[in-house]
This record gives structure tokens, C-alpha cells and sequence, in this order.
């Protein structure tokens, strides 16, 4: 856990950092599957599995509490997520072609965790949509 890390660091003995952290715990100021679920709420708009999960692992949140967190953004959450990405992406480059519009939205996508199927999928839609036009 990174505070016990931190207030070691700092120079409290291991006694009183596992006081410290007992009570944190009790008064619900520490809790990992809470604060893993909130951030992949709150970034999965931009970022894939990958990256939310290397994310939360570098904040010190163990592999179970963000496999957790993780269940929640299956894949249609994240084909809907990467298509909302790939929307605003495409505005700001007008690709000429679908080929086009994976080397550049689709790149990105895999840079921002998504895996490839994903980014093909998300990309399809937003070229499919692109084809058929503004609706009436």
C-alpha cells in the first residue's frame, strides 16, 4: 500500500503506521475498491482497460481491487466509450479514408489503452456513420 509507504518514509515505526492505517479504514478514509471504482468511472471516457488498469496499479490499488473495479467496463462500455473518442478524434482531423482514419483515430485509440478490436469497432461505427450522413 502506498501510504504505508509514505509514512514509513517519513519516519513513523510500523506500529503506529498500522494503527494509523486500522483506523483509516474504520472511519472509511481508505478504500481501494472504492477509489478504483471512481477513477475508472470517471476516466473511462478517455482511456481503454489497459491503461485504466496500469493507471490504478501505479496508485498502489492491488490487482483484485481493480479487476474489480474493471468488471464494470465490459466491452459494449468500452466500444461506446472509444466510439465517443473516435467522434470527437475524427472532427479534428478529417481523415479522406477509412485507412486513413485507423492510422490516426485508430492509433490513438490503442495509445489510450483500448485494445485493437475495440479501435476497429469504434472506428467502423464513426466511418459507417460518417457515410450515411447527417440524419434528417
Amino acid at each position: 500500500m502506498e501510504l504505508r509507504r509514505k509514512l514509513g518514509r517519513r519516519g513513523y515505526d510500523e506500529d503506529e503506521i498500522q494503527a494509523a492505517l486500522v483506523r483509516l479504514a474504520e472511519l472509511g478514509y481508505v478504500d481501494d475498491a472504492a477509489f478504483a471504482a471512481g477513477h475508472v468511472r470517471r476516466r473511462s471516457s478517455s482511456l481503454g482497460p489497459l491503461a485504466l488498469t496500469a493507471e490504478l496499479a501505479a496508485r498502489g490499488v492491488d490487482r483484485h481491487a481493480a479487476g474489480r473495479a474493471m468488471a464494470g467496463f465490459d466491452r459494449a462500455a468500452q466500444v461506446a466509450s472509444a466510439t465517443r473518442l473516435a467522434e470527437r478524434l475524427y472532427g479534428r482531423s478529417q481523415p479522406a479514408g477509412y485507412g486513413e482514419l485507423l492510422n490516426t483515430v485508430g492509433a490513438e485509440l490503442l495509445r489510450r489503452g483500448f485494445s485493437p478490436g475495440v479501435a476497429r469497432e469504434a472506428c467502423w461505427a464513426v466511418w459507417a456513420g460518417r457515410e450515411q450522413g447527417p440524419s434528417a
